[in-house]
């Protein structure tokens, strides 16, 4: 289960261009590290992707609910909707952003001027639905972009990258920008292959090593640890030198479905239920975690790190 070349003028100049957008965005980033040397300690924002093999794993509901967790314990939290084409970071927390990231790219708006507030205060940077691939922007889209999350001064704690399933580039590339990535994965075999999938995709193709998981929709620690060793041990056999963090398991929970349908949280909707203690174990856990070694402390250097992946030569 788990187990001689002719160039074109054309292929010349994108190549050049590719070099000449390289070029200018680690200017931009030496920039940067010059002036957030001082910033880069234990007050910087960490930045996390929630992500997952397959859809229907609870990605996005668990994503909206940490966030609010977080910011009960006093965290400041924004949440970057990058399940791109789909936006159901907007269902769960029952809002309808009247702009979004795409307004941005089109220069219509800043990015300060699109950034809805959800629950709690929680910041939200919405996606829209129908959005293009961020990997297929222009150099300009690009420069913009970064132009952008340069210029934008909240002060956070936490950037929740909500992506979209499956190992398409964009989830990949923001898998890959964060400090840390945390995998949504299910008892169910399709959830287990696929979120193996994507490790392997990450750590052979990119080099990625360090990956967490979050075991959803279980009955009790038993079945989530046997989620957990099943995933241990294809990384161990298949992989080289992966190590996959367990972060714990979120419950079953059957009113989950009603807090969707009511588009209501339900860390809210139902504070005492088996699904809020989980998220807010969840939080607690995630708080109290080192941060990575090789931490950069600033979300600008997350769309940086996002931007050089996309612009490597496949």
């Amino acid at each position: 289960m788990f187990g001689g070349v002719i160039v074109s003028q054309n292929a010349g100049q994108n190549v050049d261009q590719a070099e000449g957008l390289r070029k200018l965005i680690n200017e931009k980033t030496e920039n940067l590290k010059s002036a957030s040397a001082n910033k880069a300690g234990n007050n910087a924002p960490r930045v996390i992707a929630v992500t997952s093999g397959k859809g229907g794993v609870g990605k996005t509901n668990i994503t909206g609910n940490l966030a609010i967790a977080l910011t009960k314990m006093g965290k400041k939290v924004m949440v970057f909707d990058a399940d791109l084409g789909l936006a159901n970071i907007d269902i769960i927390y029952g809002i309808n952003p009247r702009y979004n990231i795409a307004h941005v790219l089109a220069g219509e708006m800043s990015l300060s001027e699109v950034l809805t507030e959800g629950p709690h205060g929680v910041k939200i940077i919405p996606a829209g639905s129908g959005f293009v691939n961020l990997t297929q922007l222009t150099e300009g889209e690009k420069l913009n972009l970064l132009g952008e999350f340069e210029s934008m001064n909240e002060e956070l704690d936490y950037l929740l990258i909500d992506t979209g399933a499956g190992i398409s580039t964009n989830v990949l590339y923001f898998n890959l920008a964060a400090d840390e990535c945390i995998v949504i994965a299910t008892q169910e075999p399709t959830s287990l292959t696929d979120a193996y999938a994507m490790m392997k995709v990450m750590s052979n193709s990119h080099g990625a090593k360090r990956f967490k998981l979050l075991v959803n929709m279980v009955a009790d620690a038993k079945e989530a640890k046997q989620v957990y060793l099943t995933l241990v041990q294809a990384a161990d056999k298949f992989l080289n030198n992966v190590v996959l963090e367990y972060m714990g398991f979120i419950p079953i929970d059957n009113s989950v479905r009603n807090a969707v349908r009511t588009r209501t949280p339900a860390i809210d909707a139902f504070p005492k239920g088996n699904f809020a203690k989980g998220i807010t174990d969840l939080a607690m856990r995630i708080d109290k975690s080192p941060r990575p070694s090789d931490y950069d402390g600033n979300i600008k250097f997350f769309l940086k790190r996002f931007m050089d992946y996309s612009l490597k030569p496949n």
